[in-house]
């Protein structure tokens, strides 16, 4: 059911090498270019028709208008069920408070007497969050995205979620109710490729999407190839890849947490990834016998999990001992990372590489998905060794304010000019020269 990958016989190698022996999901980005390219363009030109022509092509149901009216999103939350209900608030609750701590203020550093640089940070003014709607229904990926914007005080934020067939052309009820909870009205029924060219380009019209500054969301390999597309024309959080976890492991580990925790991830998607890392045999083995056991117990067996977890992209990593595991993990850079040894703190601490890390056995990847109060919207692929996940930050610019009194100018004039004849810009010394009656001030 599980590949096994045995690196105990060798001193591990480094960098690129190591990364090239572990698992991995192919996802290539590039190829799908090629195929989102035409829908762009399409929309760019077309705008909302084009739009409605791929939802009718793609999701099957042709819709009479993108806007999803206000009743029907009101209508979502009356209908809601009360637990569900109860469920997304306390996750909202949470959310908000981790997320309100993120908040950064200006802050002004005196240079010298006359001259400082303040940092103000400055919410993006519009963007566009995409929920996927395919395989599943994900009202906590609104969640997810809302609160940041939210909190980092983005004024504008409108959603796009695929249009259901079997909800009359409207994205999941449970999405709807979700935006209605987090006070978004601005809803559209739209997904892949075109709802990203849509954030781009916007669509006319009274009930038309004006264009966005950023987009931010997961997606299926067409989203993040749209992405990459329009990438520079609006800003993105990330090129979503296939979810996956890694759990490093030892002895003191339950198997059974172990093999749900694998099968809780791969039951997203075919090509999701499962990964253990662990120094143990015994470990190792009571967990594929214990995947074997839950598995047949679980939904979504032969379309999902069974492929997942037999899949290229998943494996059981045998390593000598917990810091070869620290090796293997950092060099994978997991999405989600759960920590499940003696002192997990301890081991955790010492993680370069993870989008999330999960912190001993009560801390599984699906409290993170849903209540912990940390954000689910991660770095997949291996950018966890160079990005984060989506936060308040990704939603606020850095500003620098440069405000320099004449004798604070004056007593640096000389350096500047310096400089800019040394990298033959002549101009540059001028625009100094021009303040002072094209003499340099002499230092103080």
């Amino acid at each position: 059911m599980i590949s096994r990958i045995d690196l105990r016989g060798e001193t591990l190698p480094e960098g690129s090498a190591l990364r090239d022996l572990l698992p991995r999901a192919e996802f290539d980005v590039e190829a799908a270019l090629e195929k989102v390219r035409p829908i762009c363009e399409d929309v760019r030109h077309h705008g909302a028709a084009a739009v409605i022509d791929y939802g009718e092509k793609f999701d099957g149901v042709r819709v009479p208008g993108l806007r999803v009216p206000a009743g029907a999103i009101a209508r979502a939350l009356d209908e809601l069920d009360p637990a569900v209900r109860a469920a997304l608030e306390e996750s909202i609750r949470r959310a908000r408070l981790v997320h309100r701590e993120q908040r950064r203020t200006a802050h002004t550093t005196q240079v010298v007497p006359g001259g400082t640089v303040t940092e103000k940070w400055i919410p993006v003014e519009r963007v566009g969050l995409y929920v996927p709607g395919g395989r599943s229904v994900y009202p906590s990926s609104v969640v997810m995205n809302v609160v940041p914007a939210q909190e980092a005080g983005v004024e504008g934020v409108a959603i796009a979620s695929p249009p259901q067939k079997d909800f009359d052309g409207l994205p999941h009820p449970t999405i709807l109710a979700a935006c209605a909870l987090l006070g978004v009205d601005e809803v559209y029924a739209a997904g892949g490729a075109q709802a990203i060219a849509m954030f781009a380009y916007g669509t006319e019209g009274p009930e038309g999407c004006a264009p966005v500054n950023l987009v931010t969301g997961p997606g299926n390999i067409y989203v993040a190839a749209a992405k990459r597309l329009l990438k520079g024309r609006i800003g993105i959080d990330a090129e979503a890849g296939p979810t996956e976890i890694a759990i490093l492991a030892d002895s003191t580990a339950d198997p059974v947490h172990v093999a749900a925790d694998l099968i809780s991830q791969a039951e997203h998607d075919p090509m999701a990834a499962s990964v253990l890392v662990t120094d143990s045999d015994e470990l190792a083995a009571a967990t594929e016998a214990e995947l074997k056991t839950q598995v047949a117990a679980s939904k979504h067996v032969d379309d999902r999990i069974v492929p997942a977890l037999a899949g290229r992209q998943s494996a059981i990593v045998l390593v000598r001992d917990l810091a070869d595991g620290l090796k293997v993990v950092d060099a994978y850079g997991a999405e989600h990372l759960e920590i499940q040894t003696a002192d997990a703190a301890a081991v955790a601490d010492r993680v370069r590489n993870a989008g999330a890390i999960f912190v001993g056995p009560w801390a599984p990847v699906s409290l993170g998905d849903y209540c912990a109060g940390s954000n689910h919207v991660l770095p997949t692929g291996g950018c966890a060794c160079h990005s984060s996940g989506l936060s308040v930050q990704s939603f606020l610019r850095g500003v620098h304010i440069v405000d320099y009194t004449r004798d604070a100018l004056a007593d640096v004039a000389h350096h500047v000019v310096t400089l800019a004849e040394a990298e033959d810009l002549p101009a540059h010394g001028a625009a100094i020269k021009a303040r002072f009656g094209w003499k340099v001030p002499e230092s103080k």
